[in-house]
């Protein structure tokens, strides 16, 4: 079951939009554009039609969450009974609507917290499961005519999902 709609917070890059809850979980996206269909659609159904979810290991006891400043960079701040971790969550402006780069960053503000993934990505408003290969740079996902590629673990600038056609 999805979080309520005011739970959720919207980064964008002029071409597409991702819905992010509170808990840390990307709900919502469609791939290139608006009237894409979608790769994250959780919030129509279950995280089983697909998600981008980081989270603390460990229930936090306080979660805050705020733009910085008047940008579209999304801050959400889990503090945990060991420690304090922000994420941070974007998209990079792009001047073609084929390639998208949505980064999210784990910053550790203080102390030792734990953190889960979990990456759901299914095509065609959840109903399209990928095949997914390993590929330079990261995994390569595939469903029929859609395509994507998650470079985890590398620099801001060069992290997210590029949409191939």
């Amino acid at each position: 079951m999805s979080a309520p709609i005011e739970d959720y917070g919207i980064i964008g890059d002029t071409y597409t939009a991702a819905l992010v809850s509170r808990g840390g979980s990307i709900d919502w996206l469609c791939l290139p554009r608006f009237d894409s269909e979608s790769v994250f659609a959780a919030l129509l159904g279950e995280p089983k039609h697909g998600r981008w979810l980081i989270e603390t290991a460990d229930p936090p006891v306080r979660l805050s969450r705020q733009y910085r400043g008047e940008t579209g960079i999304l801050e959400t701040q889990f503090e945990t009974a060991e420690g304090c971790v922000t994420l941070i969550d974007f998209m990079a402006l792009s001047d073609s609507e084929d390639q998208v780069d949505l980064i999210r960053l784990v910053r550790g503000d203080k102390g030792r917290v734990r953190m889960r993934t979990e990456l759901i990505m299914r095509f065609d408003y959840g109903r399209g499961i990928p095949w997914v290969r390993q590929g330079f740079g990261g995994p390569h996902v595939v469903a029929g005519p859609n395509a994507a590629i998650h470079h985890p673990g590398r620099a801001a600038r060069h992290s997210g999902i590029d949409h191939g056609r």
